[in-house]
């Protein structure tokens, strides 16, 4: 789904989405095809989802959205470093 379809048919609510189709463009993600995993009316309650949805699939690249917003932007951020659990 596009995000102009997306944003008719969810509006103004919080989505988890999984990109389908994206690829990267000077330091930002564009996400072409998306398909929405859930919606919430809370943003802590999308983000509560998106941690446990990304710990069962850590593979998934998983954003969550404001569908109130005209465009999405991603910047891409890299990670040096360890990770650990804390």
């Amino acid at each position: 789904m596009k995000w102009s379809e997306l944003r008719k048919q969810y509006p103004n609510q919080f989505v988890l989405v999984e990109a389908i189709s994206a690829y990267s463009q000077n330091g930002k993600r564009i996400i072409e095809e998306m398909e929405v995993i859930d919606r919430y009316h809370s943003a802590s309650d999308a983000w509560n989802d998106y941690k446990q949805q990304h710990k069962t699939f850590p593979a998934k690249e998983l954003y969550i959205f404001h569908t109130s917003k005209e465009e999405i932007e991603v910047e891409e951020q890299y990670f040096i470093g360890i990770r650990g659990r804390v």
